[in-house]
């Protein structure tokens, strides 16, 4: 059997024995036999909005209209989707000041080199975009008052000082917020450094709810929609992508309701079950999102659903981009073990969590359990993944011996979910 998995822009191959295969957990996809252009599902969002008034009678007599959208690690395709949500505010109001803001939360800030990758030169040349930064000056940002678990909430006066606020953004299965999209534009993406750091700290990230598709009950998500709604976050435009980053659903309208609507359609399709495999071999699905280490982590808790106590996760991310944080990178340095490292994290109050803090916990968590093998490019070199308490291979081939040799068994069962971003996995003997 030969499987190729996603890898950067392109993909990697994996050979197996299929009598070892315990399962191919990737959701089954359905789709119409002429399926609308990914530009016509879009309009058709736009022209019918969830439990909403139509963008372009919000946004007539509107002044300054402000538009949240995605960052470089975040495969929404802006080319398409922005421009449409563009003419539809222009529809309604003509000489509106429209500003995009690019919501990094606490990523790097994007170059200009990757805003004309993702948009399009002639978008970013003629409209004006605005790159959060989170870790801009007290003037910067203005408080919303404390979140329900309450940490307090500042957000960028950016997306304040305007008449109509509005966010694009795309909805998949998220390891702790339950899922993307919708109030996460507002909450990381153009919050203060404190602000994100408060809304990851220790306990809400180790909170039961806070896992991937879960929303009830979820803390980190209840603080986001508060957040959101606080911004004034009035309409938003989301869509649901295929392994190949096209649009197979667009929602639009009222920022919850809309959002949870999309996240129901997630749900119901990326929702896999399988059982307990001593080798779980994953990936991050591809550029953009398997761009550095720290991004890599998301597809870990995939993994760790269907990995049995002791087992060998394999997962393949190229990591053109290095580490992704230096504070991530170095967690770990002089650290006794994952465990103490862990232990440390979850005594801190909300107050004290550091950056990436979160990443690393839920990395750690996972190296408590389970062996971890990452199969990187150049980016990241072996000294890099060791660092981290990981091992490093050049191919699947490699780190399945490695796995093999780790387990004691060549011929140990594997389970293989080849988009460990985009699936929501269940274990059916749990």
């Amino acid at each position: 059997m030969t499987l190729d998995l996603p890898f950067g822009e392109g993909t990697i191959p994996l050979h197996l024995d299929g009598f070892r295969v315990r399962g191919i957990l990737q959701p089954t996809i359905e789709t119409p036999e002429i399926p609308p252009s990914e530009a016509d599902q879009i309009r058709q969002a736009l022209e019918l909005p969830i439990e909403s008034p139509r963008l372009r009678e919000q946004a007539r007599g509107k002044g300054r209209v402000t538009v949240i959208t995605s960052d470089h690690t975040r495969p929404v395709p802006s080319r398409i989707t922005l421009p449409l949500l563009l003419a539809e505010i222009r529809a309604g109001a003509p000489s509106a000041e429209i500003r995009i803001v690019v919501a990094t939360g606490c990523h790097r800030k994007t170059t200009d080199a990757e805003l004309k990758r993702k948009f399009g030169p002639e978008l970013v040349e003629s409209e004006q975009f605005i790159v959060h930064d989170a870790d801009g000056g007290p003037d910067s940002f203005f408080s919303l008052g404390d979140l329900p678990s309450g940490s307090g909430c500042r957000v960028s006066a950016e997306i304040l000082d305007t008449d109509l606020l509005v966010a694009e953004g795309f909805i998949e299965p998220h390891f702790f917020a339950g899922f993307s999209g919708g109030r996460k534009a507002v909450l990381p993406g153009c919050a203060d450094l404190g602000t994100v750091l408060g809304n990851h700290s220790a306990g809400l990230i180790a909170h039961p709810a806070s896992r991937t598709g879960i929303l009830d009950g979820n803390p980190v998500h209840a603080d986001m929609v508060c957040a959101a709604a606080r911004a004034g976050l009035a309409f938003i435009l989301n869509v649901a992508l295929d392994a190949e980053k096209r649009v197979i659903a667009a929602f639009a309208g009222d920022p919850v309701r809309a959002h949870l609507e999309g996240c129901g359609f997630v749900r119901g399709r990326n929702t896999v079950y399988g059982s307990l495999s001593d080798i779980v071999i994953t990936t991050n699905g591809g550029y953009p999102l398997d761009q550095n280490l720290y991004q890599a982590v998301k597809c870990l808790t995939a993994a760790e659903e269907v990995c049995r106590p002791g087992g060998v996760i394999v997962a393949a991310a190229e990591c053109r981009d290095g580490h992704g944080g230096e504070a991530f990178a170095s967690a770990m340095d002089g650290q006794a073990s994952p465990g103490s490292l862990l232990a440390d994290i979850e005594r801190r109050r909300w107050d004290q969590t550091t950056p990436d803090q979160w990443q690393v916990q839920i990395l750690c968590r996972v190296l408590c359990r389970h062996r971890v093998v990452m199969v990187t490019g150049a980016g990241a070199p072996p000294e890099m993944v060791e660092r981290l308490g990981m091992r490093r291979a050049e191919s699947l081939e490699e780190a399945l011996g490695m796995a093999e040799r780790e387990i004691g068994d060549s011929r140990a069962g594997v389970a293989v979910i080849p988009d460990g971003v985009g699936t929501i996995v269940k274990c059916s003997g749990k």
